[in-house]
């Protein structure tokens, strides 16, 4: 028993040497969606607190996440998120995946699928009460209205 304990201690000490990278860019990119649309103040409160972590190029990372298997767990979330819906690269979508990502933001909290229960159990601050639920659904669905418009008169 005392060498099962000491090999799991080993592989334990072992696996915090591997490390993936992480997701903390600090250049701001003219491709982010608050660069192409402009954010309402707002808005850009709740992004930060709830969304942004997963969905944009730079997360913040607190103490436990140093840990793995926690860093691994961690990131697979991120690069998900990320690939689902990058805010810091949103201008560089199509406008009909665009206008179909701020319909799925809709959708997706009104089905309270977001943020993860996951995240939001650790990330207290991250729970949207029903009016931060509102407010991002009614702005979401202002600019989709808003890029499918802009789309429309250009053509």
């Amino acid at each position: 028993m005392k060498k099962v304990i000491l090999i799991i201690a080993g592989l334990f000490i072992l696996i915090q040497f591997i490390r993936p990278a992480k997701n903390e860019s600090s250049a701001p990119t003219p491709l982010s969606l608050k660069a192409q649309y402009g954010l309402p103040d707002s808005i850009d409160r709740v992004l930060k607190v709830a969304c942004n972590d997963c969905h944009s190029n730079h997360s913040t990372y607190p103490w436990y996440d140093e840990i793995q298997p926690v860093t691994w767990f961690v990131t697979y979330h991120i690069s998900g998120g990320k690939r689902h819906l990058n805010f810091d690269e949103f201008a560089s979508y199509p406008i009909k995946k665009q206008v179909k990502r701020l319909k799925d933001i809709v959708k997706t909290l009104e089905a309270d699928a977001m943020p993860l229960h996951s995240y939001s159990r650790v990330h207290r601050d991250a729970r949207l009460n029903a009016a931060q639920k509102q407010l991002l659904c009614d702005w979401a669905t202002s600019l989709g209205k808003q890029i499918s418009d802009t789309t429309k008169a250009a053509l």
